[in-house]
Formats: C-alpha cells, sequence, structure tokens
C-alpha cells in the first residue's frame, strides 16, 4: 500500500507522517528526490527550483512522472508514504497503477494558522513575510496557466480523507487516527 500526503505549506503533514511511519510506513519525500537532482545539476535547491524542476518533468513525462519514478524504486509489497503530491495527475496516476492500494490523505488549515506556523519552524526556504507567504501559496494551490505545475487545492478535493489541522496537536492525531482506524478496515 502506498499513502499519497498533500496539504499545504506548513499544514502539518509531518504530524501525520510521523504518526504513519511509527506503524511501519517507509517514507519517500519528492522533495528529497527533486533536490538530489537539482544538487547533481549544481542548482540551488530553493522550494522555488525544486518546483521548476517538477513542472519539466510533468511537462515532458506526463503529470504522474514523479510518482512514476517512485514506483520504479519502491517494492511493492512494502507499506510507503509519498510526501508531498503536489498535481492532481500525480494521485490520479497513483490510483490507476495501484487501485485500492493507494490511499490519498490531504491536510489543510487556514492561511493565518500555516503562516503562523511557518513563521516558528523557520526552515531556511519558508517565506519570511506575509507577501512572499502568499506568492508560494498561490502558487502551490493552482496556476491556471500551468495544468502541469502545482494543484494542493485541486489534490485537498480529491483526497480519500481530509485533515483539517485548525486547532490543536491532540485534535488533529485524533483525525489521524480516526483515518488510520478506515485505513485498516480497508486493508482487512
Amino acid at each position: 500500500m502506498i499513502i499519497g500526503i498533500a496539504g499545504r505549506i506548513a499544514a502539518g503533514k509531518e504530524t501525520l507522517t510521523q504518526f504513519l511511519r511509527d506503524q511501519g510506513f517507509s517514507y519517500n519525500e519528492t522533495g528529497a528526490l527533486l533536490l538530489e537532482v537539482l544538487e547533481e545539476q549544481g542548482i540551488e535547491g530553493t522550494r522555488w527550483n525544486q518546483q521548476n524542476l517538477a513542472d519539466e518533468w510533468r511537462q515532458k513525462d506526463g503529470a504522474g512522472a514523479i510518482m512514476k519514478k517512485f514506483l520504479e524504486k519502491l517494492d511493492l509489497n512494502k507499506t510507503h508514504i509519498i510526501d508531498s503530491l503536489r498535481n492532481a495527475g500525480e494521485a490520479e496516476y497513483l490510483k490507476e497503477q495501484l487501485g485500492d492500494d493507494f490511499v490519498l490523505i490531504a491536510v489543510d488549515a487556514p492561511r493565518e494558522i500555516r503562516f503562523k506556523r511557518l513563521v516558528e519552524r523557520d526552515k531556511p526556504n519558508d517565506p519570511k513575510v506575509w507577501e512572499d507567504f502568499l506568492k508560494v501559496d498561490e502558487r502551490d494551490n493552482f496556476d491556471p496557466d500551468n495544468p502541469m505545475g502545482q494543484q494542493t487545492g485541486k489534490l485537498i478535493e480529491a483526497a480519500d480523507f481530509v485533515i483539517m489541522n485548525d486547532k490543536d496537536l491532540e485534535h488533529a492525531m485524533n483525525q489521524v487516527k480516526e483515518i488510520w482506524e478506515e485505513i485498516k478496515k480497508k486493508c482487512s
């Protein structure tokens, strides 16, 4: 089984992925795959450059290009997380390839909460001011001029499960555990 994770920047995906890792899922991150290639090309690993590379791959090899790279290297007899899907075509590709062995979970939260979290976590590539955050958030959500670009909003709409992470950690964990119980029922 593969669980795809989608969500807006600083929505709380790491909480979900840590829970799934604790259940025995191996962790695979699209960002790490993109960073590796950018590093090999001598290009700075900024969020913007990662998105540009992902868009380039999708335009060249179709919307499922990144997921195809993962499926070629993963042992499909084991359980995996792929964090973060960014284009609706990635979820469609995995669903076509895996059927019921693919589940998409999305995590979301209001912009103000996500910006506060982003400032607090202080990752090097994160935007530091509201205006820059809005630019990143808009590009992540959906660019109508780039169908092979970021489509987090569409992924949230298409998700099998959505966690609204707008309260405390306990509330988020309760949602994660409920979803986990549903997934276990589906798998048995």
